[in-house]
Formats: structure tokens, C-alpha cells, sequence
């Protein structure tokens, strides 16, 4: 074959209906104004732990609704449940009750 210098790259779009979706069910069901977060990202700006570590709720809520659970789980523990970003937030998302929720279900799955 002849080399023209270039490679096709992989597919890296997301497909949310491969992905487990429990955990978000399950937020959604203990709290269901994680279905209104617009992902804005004023929790994470707000975040007293973001600003010591790389803590970022964003992110993490991200990835928990993309069904991406191996880095959330290694992040979730960091939070310090200040409740800054409670206050913080425009539409009134209880992020430390989603924040127990998650950490709640990641517990339980492997």
C-alpha cells in the first residue's frame, strides 16, 4: 500500500445509549435537579477544594452523565462538601446532595 503520510484517526464521538446509565438514574431519582444542570461550570469556579487540588464538579458531572465512571470515582473523594457551589449555582442544582448520591452509587458498583 502507499503511504501518502497520513492516518485516519478513531471515531471518538460518544455514544450515550452504549453506555450505563444506573448511576445517573439513580441521582436523578434521589435528586432530581441534576437533570437541570446546564454545566456552566459556576460550581467549579465557587470550589474550595478545586482551587488546592484538581478537583472540578463539572467534570464530574460530566462524565457521570456521559455513564464514564473510573476517573469520577477517583475524584469524587475530594470534595469537601462546603456547600460554596450550592449558592453559587443559577439554577439551584443541590450539588452536595448529587455529590453524596454519586459517591452513594459509585460505591456500589465495581
Amino acid at each position: 500500500m502507499i503511504d501518502f503520510g497520513y492516518q485516519i484517526n478513531t471515531d471518538r464521538q460518544i455514544d450515550y445509549d452504549k453506555n450505563d446509565r444506573r448511576i445517573v438514574n439513580y441521582i436523578i431519582k434521589n435528586e432530581p435537579t441534576f437533570k437541570i444542570c446546564i454545566a456552566c461550570g459556576t460550581c467549579s469556579a465557587t470550589c474550595s477544594t478545586g482551587s488546592f487540588t484538581d478537583f472540578n464538579i463539572r467534570k464530574i458531572f460530566t462524565l457521570i452523565k456521559r455513564g464514564e465512571y473510573s476517573e469520577a470515582k477517583s475524584d469524587i473523594n475530594k470534595c469537601m462538601l462546603c456547600g460554596k457551589c450550592i449558592l453559587a449555582c443559577p439554577r439551584a442544582v443541590n450539588t452536595r446532595n448529587v455529590i453524596l448520591s454519586i459517591q452513594k452509587a459509585l460505591e456500589n458498583i465495581k
